[in-house]
């Protein structure tokens, strides 16, 4: 998962597997517009590093230590055929935080969970620790999953998989409009499923 300036790639998957997320522009939400850009290495691999150093995230995410760490789960996405694009998350313009839109369906997850056809999965993490504990995470969850809900329209579920032990997570996809639909058993944790269906689509 890293690539040096090879977004490229993962933009043609992206727009193969996942309807071309990194040309899906701003959205507007209570906390200003909000836009996915994807990932670009070795440019954002500094701060991305940092974020994955921050402990509060190195707890679920499991990344910390040299940059190539990050670099490696980063560039494996990039290279890979397009079922997860790794994106920063830009606030009113400001790097703010990292998202894997993935298709669930064709991820290892769908062994452990009845998957539907183009399910479309999230991870999330808010890098600056001032953008944590605000409720920031779930006004992005919630626009995000509307964004991939009416730019997707072979897909009828947004799910995530967040630790349970992540209380804050769950709670933030719950407020986001997520329900929770038990739990599994992966390889790496216990997880709480959560899906948010079409149904919620805003009018």
């Amino acid at each position: 998962m890293r690539v040096g300036e090879r977004p490229r790639r993962a933009e043609r998957g992206g727009g193969m597997m996942l309807d071309d997320v990194p040309g899906w522009g701003e959205t507007p939400t209570p906390a200003g517009a909000f836009r996915l850009r994807p990932v670009r290495l070795p440019a954002d691999l500094d701060l991305l590093a940092g974020w994955m150093n921050d402990p509060e995230v190195a707890a679920f995410w499991e990344l910390a230590g040299p940059p190539a760490v990050t670099e490696r789960h980063v560039r494996a996405q990039l290279d890979g055929d397009g079922r997860s694009v790794p994106c920063l998350g830009l606030l009113d313009g400001a790097p703010m935080s990292y998202w894997e839109v993935y298709r669930a369906d064709l991820d290892p997850l769908a062994a452990h969970y009845p998957a539907r056809p183009h399910d479309t999965g999230v991870h999330l993490l808010l890098g600056p620790a001032a953008s944590r504990g605000r409720g920031l995470g779930a006004v992005l969850l919630a626009a995000l999953a509307d964004r991939i809900l009416r730019q997707r329209p072979g897909c009828e579920r947004v799910v995530a998989e967040p630790d349970v032990r992540n209380v804050r997570s769950v709670r933030a996809f719950e407020r986001a409009g997520f329900r929770p639909a038990g739990e599994l058993d992966l390889p790496d944790k216990r997880a709480a499923l959560m899906i948010r269906d079409r149904a919620s689509l805003p009018a």
